[in-house]
Parts: structure tokens; sequence; C-alpha cells
């Protein structure tokens, strides 16, 4: 049955405990002392020492009185003292045995947590604060470790997919080049249809291959920003340029809407990268014959940046996992844009060391990536 025990972060009931056993200690103490002074003082006790001093010693029963009212009866007070004093550290002695209880639950605790046994930690009501911590870290580890196997995982799959999947262009790359070698006195039309054939899926097969290398250098890679004030909208052009062509192919058109002299701070090689993985994934998802719209202004302390595509919705469950590693919203392994997956998890990476955030909305058919940058380091 689970218990109903409040959350107290400040062990009340253990510091209950420990000044209920203190001060029943004290008690004990004195009721003791009391009692044997009642009895060797007021009582046959002093009757009983002088006899013990005539007894060991060769003294007379009055010599042995004057000793007992010497050392005993008039240094009373210290007597006292040191009585009480070893009465409660005995008792005090008993009652760490009762205190290190907890300190072996908790131990046991610790061991129960490096098993990984997924078995519940149940302490007593005491170290109910410490059994509720455990049990959170022992959850946490638990939420890691299963994340940490499903991106294992998934990296593993997709490693497996892009194998299977560089089979169909080096198959037709090799096809293709064999016809060619072989019939070297074929018609220029056809020569020339079957080069163009070739060197395209000689470019998926050059993709493909770059994906694995992002695949294994993802986790071995260490980002070093080198900062400095970029010029946004130059940036912006240039990231446009590149994508002309791919624009074009799918009659989709690039505007800007940026301010010429809007700058931000930061290292442009990695930010570049950051749009430049944003806008491949735009192109990649954007309905033929739309418009991306880009555009950025300031906010506050920070410069926020837009790229907006007219693509299908993204439901809200794949909007909040778009930017983890290895996950692609398309989940095809076998289109043509069809990613390793890391493109959004990286740019994530670069924009939180650049201390901002990124975000995505998809509402209407309107996709929406958002990345907010400080204005000054």
């Amino acid at each position: 049955m689970k218990r109903k025990v409040k959350n107290n972060a400040d062990f009340s009931r253990l510091k209950t405990k420990m000044f209920l056993q203190a001060l029943g200690m004290v008690i004990i103490a004195f009721v003791v002392i009391v009692a044997i002074y009642n009895s060797i003082w007021r009582g046959k006790g002093g009757n009983w020492l002088v006899s013990v001093l005539q007894k060991y010693f060769p003294l007379g029963y009055y010599e042995a009185l004057n000793i007992y009212r010497q050392v005993f009866r008039d240094n009373i007070e210290i007597i006292w003292i040191v009585s009480v004093s070893i009465v409660f550290f005995i008792l005090f002695r008993i009652s760490l045995i009762g205190f290190t209880k907890y300190f072996n639950e908790i131990n046991n605790g610790i061991d129960k947590l490096l098993k990984d046994d997924g078995k519940e930690i149940v302490l007593s009501e005491e170290m109910f604060a410490i059994e509720k911590k455990l049990n959170t870290v022992r959850q946490t580890l638990e939420k890691r470790a299963f994340e940490a196997q499903l991106a294992e995982q998934r990296k593993d799959d997709l490693v497996m997919y892009l194998a299977h999947d560089i089979r169909t262009p080096l198959t037709s790359v090799i096809g293709y080049l064999s016809l060619l070698d072989e019939a070297p006195d074929m018609p220029p039309e056809q020569k020339a249809k079957y080069v163009h054939i070739t060197l395209d899926k000689a470019n998926r097969l050059e993709k493909l291959i770059n994906e694995f290398f992002e695949i294994t250098r993802y986790n071995l890679q260490h980002i070093i920003l080198e900062k400095e004030t970029i010029d946004l909208y130059f940036m912006l052009v240039q990231l446009i340029d590149e994508f002309y062509p791919i624009l074009s192919s799918k009659g989709n058109r690039a505007v800007i809407q940026v301010d010429e002299s809007l700058t931000i701070y930061g290292d442009p090689e990695k930010l570049a990268r950051v749009f430049n993985n944003i806008m491949k994934n735009a192109v990649a998802y954007s309905y033929s014959d739309t418009e991306i719209i880009i555009s950025a202004e300031k906010k506050d302390n920070s410069v926020v940046i837009t790229f907006q595509n007219q693509g299908q919705t993204i439901p809200s469950e794949k909007l909040s996992t778009i930017f983890e590693k290895f996950y692609r919203m398309d989940e095809a392994r076998t289109s043509v844009t069809g990613g390793s997956g890391l493109g959004l998890a990286i740019a994530k990476e670069i924009v939180t060391l650049h201390e901002g955030t990124i975000t995505a909305q998809s509402k209407d058919n309107t996709v929406t990536f958002i990345v907010s940058l400080p204005l000054t380091d």
C-alpha cells in the first residue's frame, strides 16, 4: 500500500524522533542518577560504601566514615555531573545503533539505484524525503537510459537504411556506366541521357555517403564558437543564392524581409550551418510553386529570425520531436528528401551554444521555424 506521507524536505519526522530520543536519554540519565543518589548518599548505599572501605582497607568505622564524607559527600556536585555525563554518553552510544540504520537504508537504496533493477526504493518514514529523491534520481536515470537506447537504436536503424539505400544508386551508376562502356558507338542523345542519369545517381550516392560521415562524427565533434559581428542580410542573401538551383527546380522562390543594416553576434560559420539546415528542411517539405519567406527583427535584447514555408501541417506530437537526433519528419528512408535527421538537431545545439532558442510552429499548411539570438555576447 502506498504511503501518504508529506514530503518534508527539512526531515521534520527524523528531527522530531531525534529530539524525543535525546530528551528520553536525558530523563533516563536523570532518573538513574537520582536513584543512585538516593540509594548511596541518602540511604543504605552510604553505609555500604563505609563497610567496603573498612573491609578492603585497614580502617576503623569513623575513619572510613570520614573518608566517605570527604570524598563522596563533599564532592557531590562533581560526582553528580560526572555520573550524569557517563550515563548520558552510554545511552547516546546505544541510541547511535538505532540511527545507523538510516545510513544503512540510504546505502542499500544507493545499491538498488546502481543495480538499476527497476524496483522502487523504500525507506523508513523518517527518511521519506531521501526516499523520494532517490526514486526521482532512479526515474531520471531510467528515462535517460531509455532515451539513449532509443537514440542509439534510431542511429543503428538509420545506418542500416542508408546502407541499403546506397545500393540503389550504386547499382544504377554501375549499370549505366557498363552500358556506356559496352556500346562506344551509342547515339549522342542516348549517351547524354545515360550520362545525365549516372551523374544524378552519383550525386545521390555522394549525399548518402556524406550522411554516413555526419552520423559517425556527430557525437565526436566538439563545437567551439568563434564569435564576431555578422551582417545578417548579406548572410541570408548568400544562403538563397546557394539554394537557387533547388528552389528553381520546384518552382519555389525565397523572399528576404530583413533590414539590410541588421547584424547579429555569433560564429558566422556555425550560424550559416543553422540557417542552411533550416532552409534545407523548408525546401524539402515545401509545396511546389510557393514562397519561402525569411524575415528578421529586433525584439528586446534579441534578434528573431523566422523561416516560413507552405507545406503539410506537422502534427503536434511530431513537432515536439523534430529537433531530436536522427528524427526525420517524413519517416521515408527511401525518399529523395529524407536525410539523416541530424540537421535540425545540430541547428538546435549550435543555437543553444549561442544562448539562443529555436522553435517550430505549424498551422494551416504553414510551417515556421523561429530562431532567437541575443544581440550581444
